[in-house]
């Protein structure tokens, strides 16, 4: 069990790690704008944060298994805080705004391998769920932060002064290089237990009872939560409902899902991780499947509240279980796995569900309800615990 010293600093890095690039992913954008980038290259530059994680997840997974995930954090300190003074210091230009986020990718992805090694390594395996809990309830504080500083730090003018926002980028991301040595360099392996063997490789990894399961769970969640954002705001435009509106329901399943991770350990440990986490994808295709339904808009509401709650169970029961399924000595390489898969759910997923989005908003989200009902079979029976 850490100490409270090292568990704060795993928190404050969690934060810190998130409100870092969801305060440089927009603001790069922004810059994009202020020299006119043509719209085509946007993509390219949002798509450079994700390829770097594409490519690098699987290799630096068992890097970290090897050197320590708190050296890991370390390097992600640097490359982000370099990641961001490139932004700040180069000409803006599309070369050098998809360098830079392709540079933010890469420390954003060691941080987290960094981090959910950590707990995955320090925390005994009772302590799991609350520990990945409230790990992921500080990174979704992060993201809600980032945005915030945008207008604090760039100014009100409908485009911010990126230089700005940069370089507070670049020092808010200063502490993650001094949270690193707290955390400790070396990797402490924990045993005990299914994760306590070791080695196999790659493909002995997803040969193992459950792993598979928990990856596809893991890669599903994550695309429909992107799936939400996406397409809550085009069934408002449907409805008539004003961006305000559309807003506050998208902060209410964002603040839903945050509380849901805060006594997710005290959850599972009266009712069991099989059962909880069977439940939250049944609560959220139910209120996905219901936004479909031409509900009065304080119903819905209602309806994304209980979708933001079994959402934000399924992140952090993934991590555990992958987590339990795992060897100590390739514990990194499964958190990798799960990273990857969910980049690749991120991709796949929204564009085998897009033709389902020819017959309107409604019609998408009762698509992605059923996705998320079809996980239902592959959870059954599993023992997660």
């Amino acid at each position: 069990m850490p100490s409270g010293l090292r568990l704060g600093a795993l928190l404050a890095s969690s934060l810190v790690v998130q409100a870092v690039v969801f305060l440089a992913r927009p603001a790069s954008t922004y810059a994009a704008i202020a020299v006119d980038v043509p719209a085509a290259a946007l993509g390219a530059i949002g798509a450079a944060f994700a390829l770097a994680p594409l490519l690098l997840a699987v290799p630096l997974g068992s890097v970290a298994d090897r050197v320590g995930e708190g050296t890991l954090q370390l390097v992600g300190g640097v490359v982000l805080v370099g990641a961001c003074l490139v932004l700040l210091g180069a000409p803006a230009g599309p070369g050098t705004l998809v360098g830079g986020n392709a540079l933010l990718g890469a420390g954003h992805l060691a941080c987290v391998v960094g981090q959910q090694t950590h707990v995955a390594h320090q925390f005994e395996p009772s302590r799991l769920d609350a520990a990945f809990g409230y790990y992921t309830f500080a990174a979704s504080l992060g993201q809600a932060l980032g945005p915030l500083l945008i207008a604090g730090v760039g100014g009100a003018a409908l485009t911010p002064d990126t230089d700005r926002i940069f370089a507070a980028a670049a020092l808010l991301a200063l502490p993650l290089v001094l949270l690193a040595p707290v955390l400790g360099l070396r990797r402490r392996p924990s045993g005990g237990g299914p994760a306590a063997g070791g080695g196999g490789g790659l493909g002995g990894l997803l040969r193992m009872p459950g792993l598979t399961r928990a990856l596809a769970t893991s890669a599903v969640v994550i695309a429909a939560i992107d799936l939400t954002l996406v397409y809550l705001p085009a069934l408002g435009a449907e409805r008539g409902l004003g961006a305000g509106t559309v807003g506050a329901m998208l902060t209410v399943r964002a603040v839903f899902s945050m509380l849901s991770r805060v006594g997710l350990g005290r959850l599972t440990g009266r009712f069991g991780r099989g059962p909880v986490l069977l439940t939250s994808i049944v609560a959220s295709a139910g209120g996905l499947a219901l936004l479909a339904a031409p509900l009065p808009v304080p119903a819905m509401f209602v309806v994304l509240a209980v979708v933001g709650l079994g959402l934000g169970v399924g992140q952090p029961l993934t991590m555990s279980w992958l987590t339990r399924r795992a060897p100590a000595a390739q514990r990194a390489q499964a958190v990798t796995l799960r990273l990857a898969g969910n980049r690749v759910g991120q991709v796949v997923v929204p564009s085998v569900l897009g033709a389902a989005a020819v017959g309107g908003a409604s019609v998408a989200l009762l698509a992605v309800a059923l996705l998320l009902a079809a996980l239902l079979p592959v959870l059954r029976g599993q023992d997660l615990d």
